[in-house]
């Protein structure tokens, strides 16, 4: 499915609990991402906090257990495991209560997490983890540790949690960028241009900064990429959605694997947009998907067209 499946990634942030009702499932996009890639063969290393208390045993077992190196999970002693209240509606589209302040929010450098980082070839992390100076400026010091990593920043706007001025920083630190629709046109008129086409707005961002890869992605509409100064699109697919939740972080797990790994965007595009799709056909952020089972897909898919 990959071509080059030796590469090494770590992904930086929040690890917590996505609360629906009653229901308790693993989330936080940067454990997602984790999950993803490592489903897909890659070794992979997540850095995040956890509390001490059961919460946080659970989830560094599930995290294991799913092949994640879990060696630099900090526990802290001095605040709760991550949770988040998820109200979805109607469409399945979520809205989110993130509790405030939670282990991740303190996450700490040590040798290990730089050592990792130091070995690493591609780097994922968001912006929500930054709501908190602690893991901001350890994020920060990581970023700067090791020139050769390929850096991705997904952007993931939780009010009140960002700033114009937070993100142009985190956007100047990034390789890759990857938004939603909605994302690039309020971030870019933050930034004082105004136009209502993707494309404008995407080159925009891409002359603001250090990002050449930029990605959107808009809903069922599918996603745009700018890819080596060209543009590439999918339309999406038409599936029965049970919830969004966690999709956009799979999506981007198989785009950035499949383009650093195999170097072909629109079938990058294609085999991300088939992730995405298939784990918004499931409960929860992290559904077990078979590499067949996403080939399949695409094949049914290829038959229909």
């Amino acid at each position: 499915m990959f071509k080059k499946t030796n590469l090494k990634i770590v992904s930086f942030g929040e690890i917590l609990y996505d609360v629906f009702g009653e229901e308790k499932k693993v989330g936080g996009a940067p454990l997602n991402l984790a999950l993803r890639t490592r489903s897909f063969g890659f070794t992979t290393t997540i850095i995040s906090a956890v509390g001490d208390d059961k919460n946080g045993q659970d989830l560094k077992k599930y995290i294991e257990d799913n092949g994640v190196e879990i060696n630099n999970v900090m526990t802290d002693p001095e605040h709760e495991t991550g949770l988040v209240q998820v109200y979805l509606n109607e469409r399945g589209s979520a809205t989110y209560d993130i509790k405030f302040p939670s282990a991740w929010d303190f996450i700490k450098g040590n040798e290990s997490i730089r050592s990792s980082v130091l070995e690493t070839d591609i780097f994922f992390f968001g912006s929500l983890v930054c709501r908190n100076e602690v893991s901001k400026n350890t994020l920060l010091e990581l970023l700067h540790s090791n020139p050769g990593m390929y850096k991705i920043f997904d952007v993931n706007l939780r009010p009140p949690y960002y700033s114009i001025e937070l993100l142009k920083e985190l956007m100047d630190e990034a390789d890759f960028i990857k938004f939603n629709d909605d994302e690039i046109l309020e971030i870019a008129s933050g930034l004082g241009f105004q136009s209502d086409t993707l494309e404008d707005n995407i080159q925009f961002i891409a002359k603001t900064t250090n990002s050449k890869g930029i990605c959107v992605t808009r809903g069922k509409h599918g996603s745009i990429l700018l890819w080596e100064n060209s543009f590439h699109y999918h339309n999406g697919f038409t599936v029965k959605v049970v919830d969004t939740v966690g999709a956009g972080d799979s999506y981007l797990a198989a785009l950035i694997t499949k383009l650093i790994s195999d170097g072909d965007p629109q079938k990058a595009l294609d085999f991300a947009s088939a992730v995405g799709a298939i784990v918004a056909c499931h409960p929860g952020a992290n559904p077990q998907i078979e590499n067949s089972a996403i080939e399949d897909f695409l094949k049914r898919d290829a038959l229909q067209h």
